[in-house]
């Protein structure tokens, strides 16, 4: 028996072919998602994308479309602006709500290739029916990193509840999971986003293009990284972003320098919105954390939430891509699993 994982994003997915014995034989990866619908208006491009990237990754598994039994997916693709959209999920959510609550799908018109697709829903934040702007701090939505989290937890058993997950991609995710290890909220920041935008779309960008100087080893200045973090929080996060081009013209520093202390910036002004957490009564001080992404960004919020948030409780950092990976994927077939589609004793 054969099944496959679909990892959809907003401009990339992954696709993993796996055995019955949860291996993965074959994975794909392509510049397909959501934002094709947003860009187009239709789902056309995205649903022929995906089909193609599924279709390849099976075949040069050397399998037949037959061959797979279902394929289990999450992320965007159960958006408004996905194949098809699939209703959030109050929290607190755990696994068995997740896998009570999937739907699974085998229609052509909603995707392409003869095959049962099994949808993984999203999470929201609690909030009132009749809430306005001026209840917006409490609101917060993810859809992909709940399979995320149920992966953290079936991945490693021996955390420490409650924790915080930190998600680092194009936004950071932060996921408040409770001593019962349920998703009890969350909280989002558009960090990665804001760098790649200032990289390529502000004249910011001109002093943090690369040259034939290339940074030490392991390269974490700690004064850059306090220059930051200070000029964050007295001058405020807009008057920091000039602050690299201000470096280039007026003093003497690499460009590696000024694209720390950049990092570090965007670091700082996203751990403020941890103080947030305080709307739902969770206590940072009795909370452990765990970083997953980039490495250097894990260890920006490290830093930061020992030396300036007091964190005395456990940090984990899980930066390996492989590792990163896998979460998704042990969390799909541990959802999968509780639904009853894959045995429990397999994995």
């Amino acid at each position: 028996m054969y099944f496959a994982i679909i990892d959809c994003g907003t401009t990339n997915s992954r696709v993993y072919v796996l055995n019955d014995k949860f291996k993965i034989i074959k994975r794909g990866t392509k510049k397909v998602g959501v934002r094709d619908t947003a860009i187009s208006g239709s789902k056309d491009v995205f649903k022929l994308g995906l089909k193609n990237l599924l279709e390849d990754t099976i075949l040069s598994a050397s399998l037949k479309i037959r061959d797979i039994k279902f394929a289990i997916t999450f992320g965007m693709i159960t958006s408004e602006i996905g194949l098809i959209e699939i209703p959030h999920r109050w929290v607190p959510v755990g696994v068995n709500d997740l896998a009570s609550n999937i739907k699974v799908v085998q229609d052509r018109n909603i995707f392409p290739l003869d095959i049962p697709i099994i949808f993984i829903p999203g999470v929201k934040n609690t909030f009132k029916e009749n809430s306005t702007h001026k209840d917006i701090r409490k609101i917060d939505f993810m859809r992909g990193e709940e399979t995320q989290a149920v992966g953290l937890l079936s991945s490693y058993p021996d955390l420490n509840f409650p924790i915080i997950m930190a998600v680092l991609s194009s936004h950071t995710k932060y996921l408040y999971i409770n001593s019962q290890k349920q998703i009890a909220s969350s909280l989002t920041n558009l960090s990665g986003q804001v760098y790649e935008a200032i990289k390529k779309e502000t004249s910011i960008g001109k002093s943090l293009i690369s040259d034939d100087n290339l940074p030490p080893v392991d390269y974490f200045d700690l004064q850059v990284i306090e220059s930051a973090y200070s000029s964050v929080k007295n001058a405020g996060f807009l008057r920091t972003l000039l602050m690299p081009r201000f470096m280039e013209v007026l003093l003497k520093n690499t460009w590696y320098e000024r694209d720390l202390f950049l990092n570090a910036a965007i670091s700082a002004e996203d751990l403020k919105v941890l103080n947030e957490f305080s709307l739902f009564k969770f206590s940072l001080l009795e909370t452990n954390f765990v970083l997953v992404g980039h490495p250097r960004r894990c260890r920006l919020l490290k830093h930061f939430l020992i030396e300036h948030y007091h964190i005395k409780k456990e940090i984990r950092i899980i930066f390996k891509k492989e590792e990163i990976d896998q979460l998704g994927i042990n969390g799909a077939i541990n959802i999968a699993q509780k639904a009853g589609y894959l045995e429990e004793n397999k994995k």
